[in-house]
């Protein structure tokens, strides 16, 4: 049996829904970005201020002119990378968890029986998703934060793990929410979590 579940996903592919039946029925803990960053703020002496100014967030020179492989001269803002990464540690040393985001799977990515889900959906999909959830937003507005959360996701993880966000190598198993629903991924990761 999985012991650790990680769920890496787009904006509004329904991630967080998934990760929370899934903990519900396994009995698991359920951690996500709250969590997780209460858990960071408290044991490192952060303020809600440095998370809000640094929260998946690279450097302002990071990108083409810098080498992707240069990872040793990092800035000091790493201090919240690195106490997100001591919570979801430290959660996963008790095992019986599903950790939702701030890359959980290359954190985790060492430890047995853990099982790495990456979840991802059409536009409309996820703007029909997303629209439940901000009702008062346009489409147009709707679809620009989309693009932006997951350019900012994609910026964050390749700075920090130097992996690539929803690429299939990274991850055990991969869905799409708006072709199976979100049930049926709630079902195939509790399948296959419990083998």
């Amino acid at each position: 049996m999985k012991k650790i579940i990680t769920i890496s996903r787009q904006f509004g592919a329904g991630g967080g829904q998934i990760g929370k039946k899934v903990a519900e029925r396994l009995g698991f803990y359920y951690m996500d970005k709250d969590v997780i960053i209460r858990a960071a703020l408290a044991s490192e002496g952060l303020t809600p201020d440095d998370f809000r100014r640094f929260d998946e967030i690279v450097p302002f020179d990071f990108g083409f002119g810098q080498s992707l492989f240069d990872f040793y001269n990092r800035p000091l803002d790493e201090r919240l990378f690195n106490a997100q990464k001591k919570a979801i540690c430290s959660e996963a040393e008790k095992g019986g968890c599903v950790i939702v985001g701030r890359n959980a799977n290359y954190v985790l990515k060492e430890y047995d029986d853990s099982l790495h889900v990456f979840v991802s959906a059409s536009t409309r999909f996820k703007l029909k998703n997303l629209k439940n959830k901000m009702p008062d937003l346009s489409d147009d507005k709707i679809l620009d934060e989309m693009r932006s959360v997951d350019k900012k996701r994609r910026k964050y993880c390749t700075y920090y793990t130097n992996t690539e966000f929803g690429d299939a190598d990274y991850y055990d198993l991969c869905l799409r929410s708006s072709t199976l629903g979100i049930d049926k991924c709630v079902d195939i990761i509790c399948d296959i979590a419990t083998q």
